[in-house]
């Protein structure tokens, strides 16, 4: 006896109601008993996604097993609030212990759906396999994991005693969700919590606190805010979590009759807080409601301009306003640089106004590397643009130097690399003031530090990397590093966690961690830029593709955004944090400028390294 199959196109099994801009569009498809069946998923929806609601439908009266599964499933894409219609698929035993929050398993394609037996089996249940594959999960923390898998599991159905019969349901199941790539960026929204950088891992001691974004998902139209708020409170997730610390301890929650969170018409929102949150200073609180400020910030349905902590008694314990957020705390990423640098045909370091609307001239930097004292090879400004940090053009000497004036000192780092491409990477400021570069020598690889840009170089250890370094950038947040790594004529992206302890006489050790895949959707990563507090632009292709450009966030995730215009030859990028300002390029029209909005734009038809501060 054949399989009972819904293949790639898994139908719609149940009524769904979409509303899209005011509009009811209702339907179900017809259930045919038997042959193939084609699967209407979210990219044959409406177009306007982001303003489209999706509304699950009960289980028919006497629908049969294989429509149950599909109910099931199609209701886990819906916009229902506490998965309530979706539990009406299972038995009352399977929806107490069912836990939709533990999990959301994204795969490429919905789930194909496969009758193990058209049969019954001995107790009269049925079961069905769920299969496809998987590209990510969504974990409990609502972090995004790359984890490119096949996806196998079962649903077990029986039948129940219904008001008019015998009826099928489920009884068995997954924990947590499953569904379709398209669906789950319909559903979801990514949104960056911020916490504090850890004393020792990019932190300082006077002036605003530095923030790191810390990126999730939450569902979108099922109160974000308040499952945002929630989130940020719980602390950071497993990853970063070494090297943030929250305002927010262990024992703080939302007190329990919060409910919804909702801001008032003049955009405060009040976050009542249980009673175990204990004592709290004046400092700690406006700390704990900057970090909701600008996680607010970053959830563009909020509005909130104003925060008010409140004990669950309703009294008090402080206020605080987006303008006075910014004194007590600071994403490094916000800072607005003042110009846009590359490295002439005469092997200089000249600089551009940083204004996207500027068509000043390019001109040389003043000190040592606008004069051709040194020819140039690559360049790094720091982030308060004091400072620069070049390699020769042979790639095998590092040398800081002013951009006020001044005369260039010996080099910090030598490389013995007998070709340029084998010898020093590009370097990178962080957002603490130090250098790092990578030093490709076949014969001794390996990555550098440099305190403030100057002294003997700390070698820096780094776990978990399968292949050898190619280039580096370090976030603004001085947290996390981005690194192109080669395995086998490959390179792929991955960003690494930076921790820092004191050794031995009290000298710095460096670390980079748990290294993880940025771009998993490329084959191959050319380039790459961090554009945002937790975003980079990659240039890059995918397997069998041509060469692209496109933002992805740092947990591994694309969301689908901006079609970045076309460009030729694309062999280094680089972008600003601050997300205002245009993106620069060298390809093979030379040094090209894309404003926002607009198109690319030749800068200089000879040139190399475009950079940013940073």
């Amino acid at each position: 006896m054949g399989a009972e199959r819904i293949g790639r196109g898994r139908p719609l099994r149940a009524c769904l109601v979409l509303a899209t801009c005011g509009t009811l569009l209702a339907g179900c498809a017809s259930m045919p008993d038997e042959g193939n069946l084609k699967k209407v998923d979210a990219s044959q929806r409406p177009d306007s996604q982001s303003q489209v609601r999706v509304y699950a439908m009960p289980p028919a009266e006497n629908a049969r097993a294989v429509d149950i599964v599909q109910g099931f499933l199609e209701a886990l894409t819906s916009d229902d609030p506490d998965f309530a219609i979706a539990r009406k698929y299972l038995t009352k035993e399977a929806s107490a212990t069912w836990e939709p929050e533990h999990s959301t398993t994204v795969l490429a394609d919905g789930p194909n759906t496969v009758a193990d037996n058209l049969g019954n089996d001995s107790g009269g249940g049925r079961t069905y396999s769920l299969t496809g594959r998987q590209v990510a999960t969504v974990n409990k923390q609502h972090a995004y994991v790359p984890d490119e898998r096949a996806y196998a599991e079962t649903v077990h159905l029986s039948q129940q005693n219904g008001p008019n019969g015998r009826v099928w349901r489920i009884d068995r199941l997954p924990k947590g969700v499953v569904l379709g790539e398209s669906d789950f960026e319909r559903n979801y929204e990514a949104v960056n919590k911020y916490y504090f950088a850890a004393p020792g891992a990019g932190g300082r001691d006077s002036g605003p606190k530095a923030l790191v974004a810390d990126p999730i998902y939450v569902r979108q139209r099922i109160d974000p805010l308040t499952e945002t708020v929630k989130s940020l409170i719980d602390g950071p997730t497993h990853w970063l979590g070494p090297v943030v610390t929250s305002r927010f301890n262990s024992s703080t929650a939302l007190a329990p009759d919060a409910g919804s969170l909702t801001p008032d018409d003049k955009n405060k929102l009040v976050v009542p807080l249980a009673e175990r949150v204990g004592q709290v200073d004046r400092q700690r609180c406006t700390e704990m409601a900057a970090q909701l400020l600008f996680t607010l910030q970053d959830l563009a349905s909020s509005g909130v301009e104003q925060v008010e902590l409140q004990r669950e008694s309703g009294s008090q314990l402080c206020v605080l306003g987006k303008d006075q957020a910014e004194t007590v705390a600071s994403p490094r990423s916000a800072n607005r640089p003042s110009y846009q640098y590359y490295v002439d045909e005469k092997r200089r370091l000249v600089r551009m106004p940083g204004n996207a609307g500027s068509n000043a001239k390019p001109e040389p930097v003043s000190g040592p590397f606008g004069h051709p004292e040194q020819e140039l090879r690559s360049v790094a400004v720091s982030r308060n643009e004091v400072r620069a940090a070049g390699v020769s053009h042979d790639g095998r000497r590092l040398y800081t130097a002013s951009l006020v004036g001044g005369t260039l000192g010996g080099p910090g780092v030598r490389s013995r690399a007998k070709t340029p491409d084998q010898g020093l990477s590009t370097p990178s400021w962080d957002g603490r003031g130090d250098l790092w570069v990578a030093d490709r020598d076949p014969g001794d690889r390996r990555l550098l530090w440099l305190g403030q840009g100057k002294g003997e170089p700390v070698r820096v250890r780094v776990s978990g990397l399968d292949g050898h370094i190619e280039a580096i950038r370090v976030s603004a947040d001085g947290v996390r590093i981005a690194l192109l790594v080669k395995k086998g004529g490959k390179t792929s992206l991955r960003i690494g966690r930076v921790e820092r302890t004191v050794g031995k006489d009290e000298r710095p050790e460096i670390s980079v961690v748990e290294p993880r895949e940025a771009a998993p959707q490329m084959e191959e990563v050319t380039a790459m830029s961090w554009a945002g507090p937790s975003r980079l632009v990659v240039v890059g292709r995918e397997s069998g593709g041509v060469q692209q450009m496109r933002y992805v966030q740092c947990d591994g995730s694309a969301r689908a955004g901006a079609t970045l215009p076309g460009l030729t030859g694309v062999k280094e990028i680089a972008a600003s944090e601050d997300e205002t300002q245009p993106l620069l390029a060298h390809s093979d029209d030379g040094i090209v400028r894309l404003p926002s909005g607009g198109q690319w734009q030749t800068v200089g038809k000879d040139g190399t390294g475009p950079v940013y501060p940073g």
